[in-house]
Order: C-alpha cells, then sequence, then structure tokens
C-alpha cells in the first residue's frame, strides 16, 4: 500500500473570518467613545483585575471596563432590578453556570463575565452581537436575527461601542 504524503504549507492562512493581513475583522474593533476622559474612579480602580483575565481571553482591558460601567457603574455590591448582580451583572442562573460560585466577589464576577463574554463573541461572530446578547440575552439575538430593537439595548451598545 503507497504511503501518503504530508503536506508541506508554504504560508500561513489566517483563520476563517479573519482578514489575510492579519488585523481584526469588522466588529471586533472598539471604537472611541466620543470622550477622551478616564474612567471614574469607582471603574479604573478595577483595571488591575481586569487586565489579566481579559488577556487570559484574548480581549482588551478597556473593553470590559467600558461592560463594568455600563452594567454596574463599578459597584461590586450592584443588582439590577432583574436579579444580576456584581460588577459584570451577572444573573444568578448565569454565574452558577460559568462556576461562579460568590458573584459579589469582584475576582469570581469579572472572570465569569469575561468567559461569558467571550463564549458570545464566539457564538456569534462579533462583538456587537454579543454584547446585545449579553444584554438581552442570546435567545433575543437568535430570535431577531441581529441586535433586537429594544432601547435599552440599543443604548448599552452605543455606550460600549461608541
Amino acid at each position: 500500500m503507497p504511503q501518503a504524503s504530508t503536506p508541506q504549507f508554504t504560508e500561513l492562512v489566517p483563520p476563517v473570518g479573519f482578514p489575510a493581513s492579519g488585523g481584526l475583522p469588522p466588529g471586533f474593533e472598539l471604537q472611541p467613545t466620543g470622550s477622551s476622559a478616564p474612567f471614574p474612579p469607582e471603574v479604573q480602580r478595577w483595571a488591575p483585575l481586569v487586565e489579566p483575565i481579559a488577556q487570559r481571553y484574548g480581549l482588551e482591558t478597556e473593553f470590559i471596563l467600558r461592560i463594568i460601567e455600563a452594567e454596574s457603574g463599578g459597584n461590586p455590591n450592584a443588582v439590577s432590578p432583574k436579579g444580576a448582580i456584581g460588577l459584570m451583572q451577572l444573573m444568578p442562573e448565569t454565574a452558577r453556570a460559568l462556576g461562579v460560585q460568590n458573584p459579589y466577589d469582584p475576582v469570581q464576577n469579572i472572570e465569569g463575565g469575561v468567559r461569558y463574554l467571550r463564549h458570545l463573541i464566539d457564538r456569534f461572530g462579533d462583538r456587537r452581537l454579543a454584547l446585545a446578547a449579553y444584554n438581552a440575552g442570546p435567545g433575543n439575538v437568535q430570535r431577531y436575527g441581529g441586535v433586537p430593537p429594544f432601547p435599552e439595548t440599543i443604548r448599552y451598545l452605543q455606550k460600549i461601542l461608541g
């Protein structure tokens, strides 16, 4: 029986959906928010904690801080009227599914929130849809075939992505 030869690759091929130039595909880059002001101190104080977690999941610290600012204003004890908890406003069921035992603990909350966000980016293929899913739920993004027409979700996207 003839032996199959091993193919020789002479060039790197970018992953599907990524430009050959090595840049990010549309929807993955951060847009200026229109403000060059630094984050408020109650948000900026979490940067040293956010940075290694964001890096582990291939995301920027600034991106995660924008989410924290929009979700909780930097308050680790924040609870929304719908029951979302902590800095990244994890719903109790989502927190449990992510292995977050104490959603009020900043490390666990950020770790869980960033891991969930990374999952949504991988699932939906771009940050805009992932953020819409983070805010309105993945089911709503699927149901509407894109960003749901909810005013809260549209404002949320504008605040984070600019």
